[in-house]
């Protein structure tokens, strides 16, 4: 008989679904034998079936790890990747940077004992500057493909060429739609043979599995007449679903932080006047901008005789799974980034989601039960919604993506493999702007070493040129403050809804009349001498004090890619100030933000809208501007001396 110590160590309590529940397990044989035989594996499975958590699991067991090599797991979001790393971790019974770990932009928590790695797309092709044969991994996978990202298009053109070179390297795209065809005949060229069986579609390059899991059924429902504010309309499903429907908990699609903020409130207010023996509500907020930590919170269990409401962006459509969603509530529109190349404005709009996107969002509600789909338009909407959506490659700004396809040494964009190739004036502009920072030559090249150090840095190429630039200004330390601010999107202030005039009241005692940047800069400084080790400090003038320790080692990061150059930051702000005129310090950093921002120059007009120096646009400051608060009252000398205001395009105009 096992003692009593044997008995207690043999169980461990069970944190999740068993893995041999999901839909993927009974097809391990068949997905290892594949990956052994073939190049490029296409998965196809809906989100839940257990294909990015469990089939770098069984890669690690069948000894693709052996010889120090890697397993990569790429995501389209940075949630994912740390959650879907989170949970790997607890199964394979390991701290997260030990054998599974990830990295995100300006985060990084692996080792040398890691061995499965989730990271963002963009992070991996990051890793290909260094390793252009990304030589660490013996297989990749490019998980939630059907996303069509920015980034995982051009990643998927860069593994094309690699295998050519590293024939052992293993592929596996991984879907949640029936796209896989277009994948497969992507990687197999020539080969594709579009009239074979299904099972020899791919020649010898590659082949589609499929991962059929069992979903519940779901009820659809529309409604009859079209909603006129679908926010409002969410927040009276929720209680009409509270009231009237059996436990479980609730998902709600909304399309960015202001409409997600203002239901968490009207939830919360209405919750407030339920009868005290009514189960509580609890709303949550998912979306891109919230610390990591944050993020978590949604994937914790719910507490006892409570109904978890999670309010998010489409982050939750495909990304991550979250246990016990028994209803969704579907807006039907998402914000999706949109780049004018005639005007070089990059805007997030919200637009009507597509019938790919709003079927990913009803099986949300089919995961472990059967569920209910309450979608926020009506049936005759449904039906006139696009198939899918356009590809990101299509309608963003992809200068970016050249300047690290020319740092990669594939100097011919126009011949670069693309899944969907970008528009001609997408090309025409990127290469214009890249032309007029000092990126590129009069050939096409990559400058060195500005390019090449453009290229490196982990930012956008307008704030890239304005770092290395700082160092003739003589306000390098002042600069990589205000990119690492700037990398926030705008999670620096604490939203009070309840007293609008106070936030505001606490954001004027940092606001200067040089606008938004040296605003940060003045939050920033203060942080650190007096917030960084009082965190009611922060709370008391309403700032995300999480958010701004990102910042902190956003800032480090920054510091230390301008050293690997040999460019040395001096942190004597203070002695610096003693000596340095403040206004004339301030003209300083303006001028420098220039060197980068000078095509997003605009003049401050009389009615207190912006003409843009090229090309005459009106524009209007975004309400989280200090620029948009009592423009004429606050700042008059401004419209007297003309003062060139720069805008972070696509954060700050509305």
């Amino acid at each position: 008989m096992a003692s009593e110590q044997d008995f207690s160590t043999s169980f461990i309590p069970a944190l999740y679904k068993p893995a041999s529940l999901l839909p993927i397990a009974r097809h391990k044989a068949s997905l290892l034998y594949l990956v052994e035989t073939y190049p490029v594996t296409i998965v196809v499975g809906q989100t839940g079936s257990g294909k990015t958590t469990q089939l770098p699991q069984y890669l690690h067991q069948a000894g693709w790890c052996e010889d120090g090599k890697l397993i990569a797991v790429t995501q389209p979001r940075r949630v994912a990747a740390t959650t879907v790393a989170t949970r790997v971790a607890e199964e394979m019974r390991c701290k997260v940077g030990e054998a599974v770990g990830y990295s995100i932009r300006f985060e990084d928590l692996t080792s040398a004992e890691t061995r499965v790695k989730f990271l963002t797309d963009g992070m991996l092709l990051r890793e290909a500057l260094v390793d252009p044969l990304l030589s660490r991994y013996s297989v990749i996978m490019v998980d939630e493909a059907h996303e069509r990202s920015l980034s995982t298009d051009v990643l998927l053109g860069i593994l094309k060429k690699i295998i050519k070179k590293r024939p052992e390297l293993r592929i596996i795209v991984s879907s949640a739609t029936l796209q896989a065809e277009e994948f497969l005949k992507f990687f197999a060229g020539d080969e594709y043979q579009p009239d074979a069986e299904p099972a020899d579609l791919g020649g010898k390059v590659g082949r589609i599995i499929s991962l059929e899991g069992r979903m519940y059924p779901v009820d659809t429902l529309f409604l009859e007449a079209p909603a006129e504010d679908y926010v409002e309309r969410a927040v009276k499903t929720v209680f009409d679903i509270h009231n009237q429907e059996e436990e479980g908990d609730i998902l709600v699609f909304l399309t960015g932080r202001e409409e997600i903020d203002r239901t968490i409130q009207l939830v919360s207010e209405r919750a407030a006047s339920l009868h005290p023996k009514t189960p509580s509500l609890l709303p949550l907020p998912l979306y891109a901008g919230l610390t990591t930590d944050q993020q978590m919170y949604v994937f914790e269990p719910t507490p006892q005789n409570t109904r978890k409401v999670i309010v998010s962006t489409n982050i939750a459509e495909a990304s991550v799974t979250i246990d016990g969603i028994v209803y969704v509530i579907d807006c039907g529109f998402a914000k999706l980034r949109a780049y004018d190349p005639s005007t070089g404005i990059e805007t997030l709009t919200a637009v009507p989601i597509s019938k790919a996107s709003a079927t990913q969002r009803a099986g949300r509600a089919g995961r472990t039960r059967p569920g209910k789909c309450f979608r926020l338009y009506t049936q005759t909407t449904h039906e006139q919604l696009p198939e899918a959506t356009v590809p990101e490659i299509q309608r963003s700004n992809i200068a970016p993506i050249v300047m690290q396809l020319k740092a990669l040494g594939i100097d011919n964009i126009v011949r670069f493999d693309f899944l969907t190739s970008p528009p001609a004036e997408l090309v025409i502009r990127a290469f214009e702007l890249l032309f007029s920072l000092g990126a590129v030559d009069d050939y096409a090249k990559l400058t060195k070493p500005l390019g090449t150090r453009m290229a490196e840095l982990a930012v956008e190429p307008m704030m890239a040129k304005v770092l290395l630039a700082a160092p003739m200004f003589k306000c390098l330390s002042e600069i990589l403050t205000i990119a690492a601010m700037v990398s926030l999107q705008g999670t620096v202030w604490v939203q009070d809804h309840d007293n609008k005039k106070a936030a505001e009241s606490h954001r004027r005692k940092f606001a200067v009349e040089e606008g938004d940047h040296l605003t940060y800069l003045n939050v920033y400084q203060a942080f650190v001498t007096k917030g960084k080790k009082d965190s009611k400090w922060c709370r008391d003038h309403l700032l995300n004090y999480r958010a701004l320790l990102r910042a902190v080692s956003i800032r480090g990061q920054l510091k230390r890619y301008l050293e690997r150059f040999g460019i040395q930051v001096e942190e004597t702000l203070s002695s610096r100030q003693e000596t340095v005129d403040p206004t004339r310090q301030a003209q300083q950093i303006q001028r420098c933000l220039t060197t980068g921002y000078f095509a997003h120059a605009a003049k401050m007009q009389p009615d207190g809208t912006f003409k843009t120096v090229s090309g005459g646009l009106t524009l209007h400051a975004h309400p989280s501007s200090l620029m948009f608060v009592s423009i004429m009252s606050t700042f008059p000398s401004s419209l007297n001396t003309g003062l060139l205001t720069l805008l972070r395009i696509g954060k700050q105009i509305g």
